[in-house]
């Protein structure tokens, strides 16, 4: 993969996912960047199933989201994802969550993951997994 990879998934703001006002909660954006990442990990050949399988697990030590405009019920939803930083132990990702009818920002997230064993001891991410993750700028402002 090369430096400028930005994935991107579309889904519609599902029923369950809103409040009574139907609006989408707040918790959900978080599940919405797992997914993207989940993704965007896959395209880059480094799927979470074979990392888990190889005894590498990367846990999320850090998250956040930064909420500009709501997302509604059945709005068109697009989420793109790109690795911000990768180290040795720690894979940084940025995401934009955007509405995909309107070309409107929603909500920009940060999510950290750091590498551990399956006794959940810290370790170091592969270097041919980091290879494969390469750190992109930031499309938009985080």
């Amino acid at each position: 993969m090369t430096a400028g990879f930005v994935s991107k998934v579309e889904f519609r703001v599902r029923y369950a996912e809103t409040d009574q006002m139907g609006v989408a909660h707040h918790a959900n954006y978080l599940i919405w960047c797992e997914f993207a990442r989940t993704e965007h990990m896959r395209s880059c050949g480094a799927s979470y199933r074979e990392l888990e399988r190889g005894g590498l697990l990367l846990p999320v030590v850090e998250a956040t989201v930064r909420f500009l405009s709501p997302a509604r019920y059945e709005d068109a939803i697009v989420v793109r994802c790109w690795v911000r930083n990768i180290a040795s132990r720690k894979v940084t990702f940025g995401y934009a969550v955007e509405h995909a009818e309107e070309d409107r920002l929603l909500a920009t997230a940060q999510t950290g993951l750091i590498a551990v064993n399956s006794e959940y001891a810290l370790t170091t991410i592969p270097v041919s997994v980091r290879q494969k993750l390469v750190a992109t700028p930031d499309p938009v402002r985080l």
